[in-house]
């Protein structure tokens, strides 16, 4: 489904022509919804201050972009274009998202700073909004990222850990602002408020008798898959202590629906009655023998609309969650939620509102896991009330870049 609520504001107002630089138009749910609470939040901050907000947006798939969103796009990876782009802008937007890291390669650092270079060259000055910053293994790289931020006209990341990472790079600490990611400020489109008293709503609530769902997101990341394997052995062992359905929630498109398929196969064989290998269960532990029935087992559609993925979040009693913008759509939508860490930035946001990961990718134990999670679905009510003044002041800073971005046109 489209996005078509990025109107101009009502009777004019100065245009500012912002170029968008960021992993937009890969299919990827998290990057689209940092994407779309951007633009969502530029064309609020631009009314305000009376200007007209008109984004240009460096895409994978600029096409799809266009038709999404209904925001002019081009080819982020064809220079041309993107000199063209920049050339006729008022400025550049760089972020959100992890975009400074070279844990995934040794192209992202070079790309994300040439783009930011480039419009500095054209005169144009630079945001940086909300990034996460690192890992940064590769210790040439830092005074780079020091001597370019060190040039732009706003910078803010969304952790204090990536501005402690930055401070150390030689970022002035003065320039850095710490901001939530933009998804806490994220509208789901139907007039939910992420600040009002929702909170001490529970829409998950299942009736007498019926299982619960339970919201997965997983990802591919061990090359031997042994965290998925223990996922499914953790999920397995929920079921056996509380009637649960689960419902698979793919982040991006692809991948994401083939790891869910892994840890639903390996679920169904485990549920069963037998091991994954087909070995018998006899002399499993008392507290991991069936109880329950096994739970149903259902694949999301990889929705290109982030606002459907936040609904479906929000739909959830828990959610469990390798992706960190599932993460955040559960608080959002404020879902009790498992974290399951790969990578700092999961360990980050949970600390954030109080809570630490449940596991990791190297360790994971599934019936300490399942307790945690028949704990929070016993008592969702109780997770709100201990995570809500932490989320509702993340959901109400989240768009403080934007107003700092529109103050400076005016």
């Amino acid at each position: 489904m489209a996005v078509r609520n990025l109107e101009p504001a009502a009777g004019g107002g100065r245009a500012v022509r912002l170029v968008l630089s960021g992993y937009y138009g890969f299919g990827n749910s998290g990057d689209e919804a940092v994407l779309l609470s951007i633009l969502q939040a530029l064309d609020e901050a631009g009314r305000a201050r009376g200007l007209r907000i008109e984004p240009v947006v460096l895409s994978g798939d600029p096409a799809w972009t266009e038709r999404q969103y209904g925001v002019e796009a081009v080819p982020r990876m064809k220079p041309a274009a993107v000199w063209r782009a920049l050339r006729g802008a008022d400025g550049l937007i760089s972020g959100g998202g992890s975009l400074l890291q070279d844990a995934t390669g040794l192209g992202s650092i070079p790309y994300y700073l040439g783009v930011i270079e480039a419009a500095l060259r054209l005169g144009k000055p630079a945001f940086v909004y909300a990034q996460g910053i690192g890992p940064v293994r590769r210790r040439f790289f830092r005074p780079l990222i020091a001597r370019t931020f060190n040039r732009c006209a706003y910078v803010s990341v969304r952790d204090e850990e990536s501005a402690a990472a930055l401070k150390e790079y030689g970022v002035d600490p003065d320039r850095i602002e710490v901001v939530p990611d933009p998804v806490m400020g994220l509208s789901d489109g139907e007039g939910f408020q992420e600040t009002d008293s929702r909170a001490a709503e529970n829409p998950a609530e299942p009736e007498r008798g019926e299982p619960a769902l339970v919201g997965v997101s997983v990802r591919f990341w061990r090359d031997d898959r042994a965290d998925l394997d223990r996922v499914a052995d953790a999920l397995a062992a929920l079921a056996r202590m509380r009637p649960v359905r689960y419902r698979f929630l793919p982040m991006h498109r692809g991948s994401d629906e083939e790891a869910s398929r892994y840890v639903m196969d390996r679920l169904e064989r485990i549920m069963d009655g037998g091991t994954p290998d087909g070995a018998s269960t006899a002399g499993v532990p008392q507290e991991a023998a069936p109880s329950h029935g096994a739970p149903g087992l259902e694949l999301a559609p990889a929705h290109d609309d982030p606002r459907e993925m936040l609904r479906e979040a929000g739909a959830c009693r828990l959610l469990i969650g390798m992706r960190l913008h599932a993460l955040i759509y559960a608080a959002n939508r404020r879902v009790p939620m498992l974290g399951i860490s790969y990578d700092p930035k999961i360990d980050r946001f949970l600390a954030g509102i109080g809570q630490s990961p449940a596991g990791t990718t190297e360790a994971l134990d599934p019936q300490r896991f399942a307790r945690e999670a028949a704990r929070l679905l016993d008592d969702p009510d109780g997770w709100r009330r201990a995570a809500e003044p932490a989320i509702g002041r993340l959901a109400e800073a989240a768009t403080r870049p934007a107003q700092q971005i529109a103050a400076y046109f005016v």
